[in-house]
């Protein structure tokens, strides 16, 4: 899905759109090498600036959230993407609640799409809400 104009358009559950502004900053790109199941979770690794880290990605048991091991100014929600080459992708809008040693998302609506497309993804884009 492009960027037109000031805007982000996520199609999430029943393509119903949210929109958030787009910042004038490129989005955090996370880089994944790795992403196997794992019970009911993805487990796997993945690279920040050439940095390899542990990523986890579950279902939400109270909210949708994403932790990152790199600093970024502190956001209240932020939209994460998930893409392949070959067109597969998904977004979802998640609250941000601060760093971690891994990356962690949890999400019900990505947890289900990684389960069908799991060999298809291959990046992770996390957009910032301009303040």
């Amino acid at each position: 899905m492009a960027l037109e104009g000031n805007y982000i358009h996520a199609f999430i559950q029943m393509n119903v759109p949210i929109i958030m502004q787009q910042t004038e900053s490129k989005p955090i790109t996370i880089k994944i090498k790795k992403l196997d199941i794992n019970q009911s979770y993805f487990f796997g690794a993945a690279t920040i600036n050439e940095k390899e880290y542990k990523i986890n990605v579950q279902g939400h048991w109270k909210e949708k959230l994403i932790k990152l091991p790199v600093s970024y100014p502190k956001q209240e929600r932020v939209l994460i993407r998930l893409s392949g080459e070959s067109g597969a992708f998904i977004e979802d809008i998640v609250a941000h609640r601060g760093n971690s040693e891994w990356i962690e998302i949890d999400s019900d609506e990505i947890l289900h799409y990684i389960a069908d497309h799991q060999d298809e993804l291959d990046t992770i884009e996390v957009y910032l809400n301009e303040s």
